[in-house]
């Protein structure tokens, strides 16, 4: 696992654009594994505005979420293909046909799960993943307890994560789906490279248990420690609770690999 501190918001989001260009322009038919949520919405906007000025070319790019809400349909303004459409697909020239979401209003749940991770597997998994991260610490919807080894699957959704997602439906709480299909830890650390993007100082409290922490199933970002080969990126105020913080900032300023983008 690496710790790469910005100094602000919108630079760790440019850096983990950066890196997602980087795959893309490295291999063309990269398979992506994509996140939503508020802390996504600058890495998009960095995407799209790369594409529009021609640095970018998402024509052969594959696409799967880490997760969508069990109940609502995908022209739902709440489900997560209408964020992905709306803040991602619509404004780059990928095809929609290699954009992949669960469907949550399958009639069996549990087929709909095992169908979407057989469609990973077919096209030889993920090559990068990008991750945000709970306020419990989750990534995808893989709540306190997750199996370390889970796979895509049907999660209720803990009190914490619905009171978090209140504040995106005009109903408040009460409207929060109380389900969702979402990847299995054992699914995203298959992916060949993870990025986990994390700003704030809200953040700051569960990034060190994540990052220092033990490994735990009831922190599953916790796991991400396992990976071979995972990038953490945070801003100052997410990254203020590390206590290792001088030699991350030690890495970044003096690994060759890291150079292009100091």
């Amino acid at each position: 696992m690496e710790v790469i501190v910005q100094s602000d918001q919108q630079k760790a989001s440019e850096l983990a654009a950066a890196l997602i260009a980087q795959q893309i322009g490295a291999k063309p038919k990269t398979v992506l594994g994509l996140a939503t949520g508020r802390t996504m919405e600058s890495v998009y906007d960095c995407l799209s505005k790369w594409f529009e000025s021609k640095q970018l070319d998402f024509a052969e790019v594959s696409t799967f979420n880490l997760d969508e809400y069990i109940g609502l349909a995908g022209d739902d303004v709440n489900s997560y293909r209408h964020y992905m459409n709306e803040k991602l697909f619509s404004r780059i020239n990928i095809d929609p046909k290699n954009t992949h979401l669960p469907n949550g209003m399958a009639e069996d749940i549990d087929q709909e799960c095992e169908h979407y991770e057989q469609l990973i597997d077919d096209i030889n998994g993920l090559d990068l993943q990008l991750l945000g991260i709970g306020r419990s610490g989750h990534i995808g919807f893989n709540e306190p307890l997750s199996a370390l080894r889970s796979r895509t699957r049907a999660k209720g959704l803990t009190p914490q994560t619905l009171e978090q997602n209140a504040e995106l439906f005009p109903g408040g709480i009460e409207e929060v789906p109380k389900r969702a299909i979402t990847m299995g830890v054992g699914t995203i650390l298959d992916s060949k490279r993870c990025i986990l993007l994390a700003t704030g100082q809200e953040k700051a409290s569960i990034i060190a248990k994540a990052v220092e922490g033990p490994v735990t199933s009831m922190i599953s970002a916790t796991a991400l420690q396992l990976h071979p080969r995972c990038t953490v990126i945070v801003d100052e105020e997410a990254a203020s609770d590390l206590e290792q913080l001088d030699y991350y900032r030690w890495i970044f300023a003096n690994e060759p690999e890291w150079e292009p983008f100091r």
